[in-house]
């Protein structure tokens, strides 16, 4: 192909990239496309919300490489998504679910995570387009490893080996990248760690490096334009999918704006949280070990709502969070709208109550809205093995004049430069667990 030719070709590729995000774009603001209501914010966190998927997929287009794998932040700050956790450090590498690869590792600093998940995923989630893939025979975790069997040695360094099968002379970790049932074989594309913060003063993410065997020391053949091409239309691609497939979501399996199925309630219940459940791929799947529950705020500046919750069997992680109709994660950084197992504080009777609230209460648990009238409630609680009795949820809605008389008579006041000093420890560790050097 000779340049001028390969300049036509590359200045196409790109025209259909701008023809992706511009279909993208469409989810912001249309009803066809499950776009949520429509406000001043909500179309401003839209936009954002868009140039995160495309911050992403420009990123995974152009690196996502199965013979080079790399550890990317699959979330973060700029492109948040889906709900996410915002006690957790997301990544993600591109695997062939043929070749073998080598994952090293190493705990640094005071404190490890809280808690840490390896997951072997057939597909990444949203790509598709289509509420199809929730089908276990579209999307499945071929193997995954935690950090209740993550064998790590006195000097905090750990490895693990990701392969089709395990050989029979290996005895250390192990994560199986071929699923075979039956005559059926899945092939797994994506290595998915989850990292979750407790102490967010002390615990630091730990080094990871993935290699895949026998490519040591090698080195990628670099760009053509045929292969430019090829990656600059998957970033449209990526973009306009991740956007349909969410909204989709969010609208029709998770009914979070109205009832879509005609049964009279909707599955995330306003002002309340639906049962815990163990994770579920036709709920979205989310962490293979966590139990959810989740719902919707939807509060005047005058009201509140106080949930309970009570875990009689205790998890390796709790964590509450709030999200707006984007699905992004609020503000954790500069606000408390987050709180974990390690962050809250219990009563007496082992219950920790939250207060969902636009205005500070002077109370330890409260979550700030920082301003949304209306967004997600989400419970995650994490059990390696499934637990003999679930987590127990109750949500109460009140003035927010009345909150504490709610409340057990011995909860504290929380004074305001407690809760200055609460936001310093967050920004720092944010700042940690995303810097860019």
């Amino acid at each position: 192909m000779s340049t001028e030719s390969s300049a036509t070709a590359l200045r196409a590729a790109w025209n259909d990239l701008i023809d992706g995000l511009n279909r993208a774009r469409d989810a912001i603001d249309s009803p066809d496309l499950h776009a949520p209501p429509e406000t001043e914010r909500g179309l401003a966190e839209g936009y954002r919300y868009l140039l995160g998927f495309t911050f992403g997929a420009i990123e995974r287009a152009f690196g996502e490489d199965p013979d080079f794998p790399y550890f990317r932040r699959a979330i973060q700050p700029v492109d948040k998504a889906t709900i996410d956790n915002a006690d957790a450090l997301y990544l993600s590498a591109s695997v062939d679910g043929d070749a073998s690869y080598r994952v090293r590792g190493r705990l640094v600093g005071p404190k490890a995570p809280q808690y840490m998940i390896f997951e072997a995923h057939t597909a990444y989630a949203g790509d598709s387009g289509t509420l199809a893939e929730l089908s276990p025979t579209e999307r499945a975790i071929t193997g995954s490893l935690d950090s209740s069997e993550l064998v790590v040695a006195d000097d905090g360094q750990f490895e693990i080996l990701v392969a089709p099968a395990q050989p029979a002379d290996h005895t250390g970790n192990f994560i199986a990248s071929r699923q075979v049932t039956g005559e059926d074989t899945k092939d797994a594309r994506f290595l998915i760690v989850r990292m979750l913060f407790h102490d967010w003063e002390n615990e630091a993410s730990p080094d990871l490096q993935i290699v895949q065997v026998g490519r040591e020391g090698a080195h990628p053949t670099p760009i053509e334009p045929v292969t430019a091409a090829v990656k600059m239309r998957r970033v449209g691609e990526i973009v306009a999918n991740q956007m349909k497939f969410w909204n989709e979501f969010y609208d029709i399996v998770l009914e979070a704006h109205g009832d879509r199925n005609g049964d009279g309630r909707t599955f995330m219940p306003r002002n309340g949280l639906n049962e815990p459940a163990q994770a579920n791929l036709a709920t979205g799947g989310g962490q293979c070990t966590n139990v959810y529950s989740g719902g919707m705020f939807d509060l005047a500046p005058d009201e509140a709502l106080l949930i309970e919750v009570d875990a009689p069997v205790e998890p390796s992680y709790t964590g509450f969070h709030l999200a707006n109709l984007w699905g992004e994660s609020l503000d954790y950084a500069n606000h408390v709208t987050s709180l974990n197992g390690f962050q809250a504080e219990a009563d007496s009777d082992g219950i920790t109550r939250f207060v969902i609230a636009h205005r500070d209460p002077g109370v330890p648990n409260w979550l700030d809205t920082t301003g949304q009238t209306r967004g997600f409630l989400t419970v995650r609680w994490t059990y390696p093995e499934p637990p003999d009795e679930l987590p127990k949820v109750k949500v109460s809605a009140t003035p927010l004049s009345d909150v504490r008389q709610h409340l057990p008579a011995a909860t504290r006041v929380m004074s305001p430069d407690e809760r200055n000093e609460q936001i310093r420890i967050r920004q720092e560790h944010v700042q940690r667990r995303y810097r860019q050097y």
